[in-house]
């Protein structure tokens, strides 16, 4: 066997495992009611090669930056090759961004070209129409995606079904360069592009060894998109750079995660917080806690649901805490308090809670998380933006942007991303508790909980709003869902308004894009439902 010329590469670590063992099919990419599309490592290679023979054709190359605009499909393995082979940097960016926000990414990233699915046809085309530096790389139709392809653009289907090249004359071999661009949410604004270097992986390799303890008999787990670094980090370099077997859906579903696990034999899988409330808010079944799962990847369990989820489905969750600037904490199944996302790696790593002087605060006194490895100043370089880089590592620790506490035994816990906490009536209202509660009535599918201005004027005030998603074949009965929060819920953390929507809009991390929820409230919407109208009756 060849071994790879840099450990840690993800190219060479692919031709070392392609050389050895070919044949093995270490992704398997499942579409639902369409066919699954296994990869082999040979595959990888095959394919990854003729996608890097395209990209030196349209003149990328190292420190070049092409994008990829796809749900989870085989492409992004072979994209992701070709960019590492060549030094090339690949963004990727969640399909599911359209109009001004996807040329944003587009020309702020500095993109060359883009590859992408026929599914995104209509948007990808107003873009490059907007941009006319950007090329069309190739265009990939799946099955199930009926849409006419502009004969003006590549197909990525013919690319890849023509006949193998080999490798080119030059490749990458520097691990500290840059292999991608990942964007941040933005929740709040703009995202900001996180520039990731190579050496990266084998931080994650090691997380996946020491931490999350996969082993050869593990089978991963994912439906988050692999634009979003929780499905690459947890998931996806771990399987790849292990040789342990992953399947990876095209996109999430609530509905079909447990029948996925039972018929790949899925023993782990990796969560975020809004994607475990809306599991948790699906009517129960008989077979709940008959699957394969052994443990749970958790980042933002809701502690109101934590306890009954593991009993519901008979596993055990393993919390964390991280983002794709930095920043790492754990708490392994069963040890620690529930509700906290647990501790920094003794040794390696250092978390504190600290007031605006960097101060560090009191168990129980909420205050900014800031990290940083033990002994080393944190880097975080985002695309063309030096004082926001600058900012988010101030003093020599890394800035989360999230509030949080500590207790008496040093655990950390999360209160509320930096300028979005929801305070009512002088109180802090965790939303995730209100949400907990709503997802259990069974006329609800899903669930998410913001605020908007409060009525009473009163600076820094918000009124609840809890936005709610019909189940299937159910209509919302206010009154009920009212009655339900009344019974659960302190007065305070009762929603003002029920506010009726077809779907919760979500990044491409799953979290709640509220902000797209309060941009639609009015309360005068025939779908909105004020509490003091039903309190009344």
């Amino acid at each position: 066997m060849t071994e790879s010329k840099v450990a840690g590469h993800i190219a060479f670590e692919l031709d070392a495992r392609a050389e050895k063992t070919p044949d093995f099919a270490v992704v398997t990419f499942e579409n639902g009611n369409l066919p699954d599309e296994p990869v082999k490592y040979r595959d990888i290679v095959i394919h990854g090669r003729k996608l890097a023979r395209t990209l030196t054709a349209a003149g990328i190359g190292k420190g070049d930056k092409f994008a990829m605009v796809m749900r989870n499909h085989p492409e992004f393995l072979y994209a992701m090759y070709a960019g590492t082979l060549l030094g090339a940097i690949m963004v990727p960016i969640d399909p599911r961004v359209k109009g001004a926000r996807l040329q944003y990414m587009l020309k702020n990233s500095g993109s060359k070209g883009v590859f992408f699915t026929a599914e995104f046809m209509e948007n990808v085309t107003e873009a490059l129409d907007a941009l006319p530096d950007v090329k069309a790389l190739g265009v990939a139709c799946k099955d199930g995606m009926d849409v006419p392809v502009s004969a003006a653009y590549p197909s990525l289907n013919e690319i890849l079904e023509g006949p193998e090249v080999s490798p080119p004359d030059t490749v990458s071999e520097d691990l500290n360069t840059p292999i991608q661009v990942i964007y941040t949410s933005g929740t709040t604004g703009d995202p900001k592009g996180v520039v990731i270097k190579g050496n990266r992986m084998s931080a994650q390799v090691m997380l996946a060894q020491f931490v999350w303890q996969y082993t050869a008999e593990d089978r991963l787990y994912t439906g988050l998109s692999l634009t979003h670094g929780n499905a690459l980090a947890v998931t996806l370099i771990p399987s790849l750079m292990l040789a342990i077997p992953s399947v990876i859906s095209a996109r999430f579903t609530k509905s079909r995660i447990w029948d996925i696990c039972r018929h790949y034999g899925c023993t782990t899988f990796s969560l975020l917080g809004g994607m475990m409330m809306g599991i948790y808010s699906e009517p129960p079944r008989p077979d709940d806690a008959d699957n394969p799962v052994r443990m749970v990847l958790s980042a933002g369990t809701p502690a109101a649901i934590w306890e009954a989820f593991e009993k519901r489905f008979n596993v055990m969750i393993h919390e964390w805490y991280g983002a794709v600037e930095g920043g790492f904490a754990h708490k392994p199944p069963g040890v620690g308090p529930i509700g906290s996302f647990g501790k920094p790696i003794e040794g390696l790593m250092e978390m504190q809670v600290v007031d605006n002087n960097d101060t560090p605060r009191a168990p129980h006194e909420t205050g900014d998380i800031v990290f940083r490895m033990a002994g080393e100043r944190p880097e975080v370089q985002y695309l063309g933006k030096k004082k926001e880089s600058e900012e988010k590592t101030r003093g020599g620790w890394l800035r989360t942007g999230d509030m949080g506490h500590t207790d008496e035994s040093g655990w950390f816990f999360f209160d509320y991303r930096k300028g979005g906490g929801l305070r009512r009536s002088g109180d802090f209202i965790q939303p995730h508790f209100v949400e907990g509660a709503i997802a259990e009535h069974p006329d609800v599918t899903d669930v998410c909980v913001y605020g908007v201005p409060a009525e009473s004027g009163a600076p820094g005030e918000c009124d609840l709003v809890a936005a709610v998603v019909p189940a299937d074949g159910r209509t919302i009965d206010p009154a009920s869902v009212f009655a339900t929060c009344t019974g659960k819920l302190d007065n305070n953390a009762i929603p003002s308004f029920l506010q009726v929507v077809a779907e919760i809009p979500r990044s491409a991390s799953e979290k709640n894009l509220d902000r797209l929820l309060r941009e639609v409230f009015t309360k005068e919407s025939p779908e909105v439902y004020a509490f003091a109208d039903y309190r009344k009756s």
